[in-house]
């Protein structure tokens, strides 16, 4: 393993809505010294003082870029945060349907990579399940937006959704090398409703009652079914970034659990 882990502040929402600032610190106190935030243009001033109060670091963030008009508006706000690259998290499924859907899709991150690196930031993207699951001729959709892309693009797998969606996630990172520069790390089922249950096509922030109970099935890293072991060791330099999209049980507890888990299995 490269450094510590990360985290991504997604998972701690709630506790971020509430209290931003504690809900950092409580991250810190758990023994993260990085984060990832998501959204976070309209809060950056708010983040800059937890991250100071905490003594955090911010390596990677999420925010909706391939869409925005303002794409200079999101690099300025990371770099106000020392965030080294911006990841656009989510394009929803009916985007990725046709091979002129990914080179589409390519275009565009290639596009703002570019536009990135120019003020000296990374650009990339990160997936879910139904870019592996979403098949033309036989090959996954990621494939296709793949063949499209600058080899500057800055890949996070979230491995837990790759393996979801049908990856043999360490045979891609293998392949894949070191473009993959950050992991998303979760464990849970990758059958039943988690595999057919998506959220809207408007924002990975909404999401419906059906996709918050399959996401209440993800677990700490090496109690389910992904092979996080496998991933790891398929990927020793690649960043991890530990993250639920949902959590039955206290998340913070959820969190502390992966980070133990990776400070005694990920050498």
């Amino acid at each position: 393993m490269s450094s510590t882990p990360s985290v991504q502040l997604y998972t701690v929402r709630d506790a971020i809505s509430a209290d931003l600032q504690g809900a950092i610190a409580r991250v810190a106190d758990i023994g993260f010294t990085k984060v990832e935030p998501y959204a976070f243009v309209d809060r950056a001033d708010e983040f800059e003082k937890a991250f100071a109060a905490s003594g955090i670091s911010a390596p990677s963030g999420h925010a909706p870029v391939i869409d925005s008009d303002d794409p200079a508006r999101t690099f300025d706000a990371a770099a106000q945060l020392g965030i080294g690259t911006v990841i656009d998290p989510f394009i929803p499924s009916d985007r990725w349907q046709t091979a002129d859907d990914a080179a589409r899709i390519a275009d565009r991150v290639n596009e703002l990579q570019v536009q990135a690196a120019a003020v000296g930031l990374g650009f990339g993207y990160h997936n879910h399940q139904w870019e592996f699951a979403n098949k033309v001729d036989g090959r996954s959709i990621y494939e296709l937006f793949l063949d499209g892309l600058s080899p500057d693009v800055v890949l996070e797998l979230d491995t837990y959704w790759s393996t979801v969606g049908g990856a043999d996630t360490p045979e891609l990172l293998r392949r894949l090398g070191d473009r993959v520069q950050f992991l998303h790390i979760k464990d849970g089922p990758v059958q039943g409703d988690i595999v057919t249950t998506l959220p809207g096509s408007d924002s990975a922030l909404n999401v419906s009652d059906a996709l918050v109970t399959a996401f209440s099935s993800q677990l700490p890293a090496g109690s389910g079914d992904v092979g996080v072991a496998a991933i790891l060791e398929a990927a020793p330099y690649a960043l991890r970034v530990v993250e639920f999209d949902g959590y039955a049980g206290d998340v913070f507890e959820g969190i502390a659990a992966s980070f133990a888990w990776l400070a005694e299995n990920d050498k």
